[in-house]
């Protein structure tokens, strides 16, 4: 897997469509991960049910795109299932029990403060230096400011980050 990052140049509304954005990723995250808490034997096939049942309950979870929404679920369920590995394994020390993502506006850049589109609701320009967001976010065309050649990478799936 290639990973390509690049700035993106907005205006302060795509920004704060981003943050809506990654804000929606984390609520998802967060809704797993209590769902696995409140409820015993609780597999990926499940989580992935519980995320179906949040884009119908709430409407700015409809609004990001089902893949992002799924990407959000792996990233839950990846954490519950290296945790689960650590206990069976009895190493030594913290086992890393599953945290809640929060918000931190001014927080160190990490996988907490991303949301995945995979292979839907993206899709790069022609001349590959605009990327345009397709869900309902509003986070619309945005200018990519890099050094690589992006239109041999066409399958590459962005990752936006805030840092």
């Amino acid at each position: 897997m290639k990973v390509l990052e690049f700035k993106v140049k907005g205006k302060k509304a795509q920004y704060a469509a981003i943050d809506e954005a990654i804000r929606t990723g984390q609520f998802v995250r967060n809704k797993c991960l209590r769902y696995w808490m409140d409820n015993k034997s609780v597999g990926q096939k499940e989580l992935y049910r519980h995320n179906t049942w949040l884009r119908a309950e709430y409407p700015f979870v409809k609004d990001l795109n089902s893949h992002a929404c799924q990407a959000s679920v792996e990233r839950a369920y990846s954490s519950i299932a290296r945790f689960y590995d650590k206990c069976k394994k009895k190493a030594p020390g913290k086992k890393g029990y599953p945290k809640f993502k929060n918000f931190s506006r001014f927080g160190v850049a990490d996988a907490a403060r991303t949301v995945e589109y995979k292979t839907s609701g993206w899709k790069l320009s022609g001349d590959a230096k605009s990327i345009n967001f397709l869900d309902k976010k509003g986070i619309g065309k945005l200018k990519l400011k890099g050094t690589w050649e992006l239109w041999r990478y066409d399958s590459a799936k962005p990752t936006l980050r805030k840092s």
